[in-house]
């Protein structure tokens, strides 16, 4: 009853809203089912991947995936996609598309100022407009789905900002499969507050800590509140 705000990072919005009495766990986990399925269907459908790169401060990632855009297309390939997935920190991105363009980065890494460049294990470049075909199938489920107004705010992945009402909800979640994750724009606006004033007890749930690394780097003031919490510690605990 004291929690201010809640934010989950890409599918973990889900548990975010769940938290926040916003979505019903069961009818969540089925929409997560249903992206997760769509997701996939649509990674099959090109070889694409994520690629995660930390930059020096001179790094132009935009001008980077333009460049990689031109080399794909001087392979034949139409409409190429190489774009920003992922705004995790200052000086760290997730660049998603097309595998040659990733291939073309990790390539010419020096070139565009990044200190590493490293192909993440995933099927697929999501949240880029690869992920379009499973928009339709999650907008069907969410449609059917009754979504309440949260109970604490919850911040949006989509822009940073706190979701209004249901409908809202309803079109950033379906928008979020298709947009970067602006996490980092996320965390200024989760943790903005006036000079003086205290940092909230922040506490990342689930398995691993890597949310709690990326606060560290996004504010370090906030990060010295921050807890993890392990479920499976937890459970062990009680058996």
């Amino acid at each position: 009853e004291r929690c201010v705000a809640a934010a989950g990072y890409s599918v973990g919005e889900f548990a975010a809203l769940v938290f926040a009495g916003a979505l019903g766990f069961a009818e969540a986990l089925y929409a997560v089912k249903v992206r997760a399925e769509a997701m996939q269907k649509a990674s099959e459908a090109v070889p694409s991947g994520m690629l995660s790169v930390i930059g020096r401060r001179e790094a132009n990632y935009k001008f980077a995936c333009l460049e990689a855009r031109k080399h794909c297309e001087s392979l034949g390939i139409e409409n190429p996609v190489c774009e920003i997935s992922n705004y995790l920190f200052p000086d760290s991105r997730v660049i998603a598309g097309h595998l040659q363009a990733l291939e073309f980065l990790q390539e010419n890494a020096r070139k565009y100022y990044f200190t590493r460049a490293k192909m993440l294990p995933v099927s697929g470049a999501f949240h880029t407009r690869l992920m379009e075909p499973a928009v339709e199938p999650l907008a069907e489920v969410l449609k059917s789905i009754e979504i309440q107004k949260p109970l604490v705010c919850v911040y949006s992945n989509v822009d940073g900002k706190k979701y209004m009402h249901s409908k809202h909800i309803q079109k950033l979640l379906v928008k979020q499969v298709v947009s970067p994750v602006m996490w980092e724009q996320t965390m200024h606006s989760v943790y903005e507050r006036k000079q003086g004033t205290e940092f909230p007890y922040t506490y990342e749930v689930g398995p691993g800590k890597q949310l709690g690394a990326v606060l560290k780097k996004c504010n370090l003031k906030a990060w010295k509140q921050y807890n993890h919490v392990d479920v499976l510690e937890d459970e062990e605990a009680a058996e």
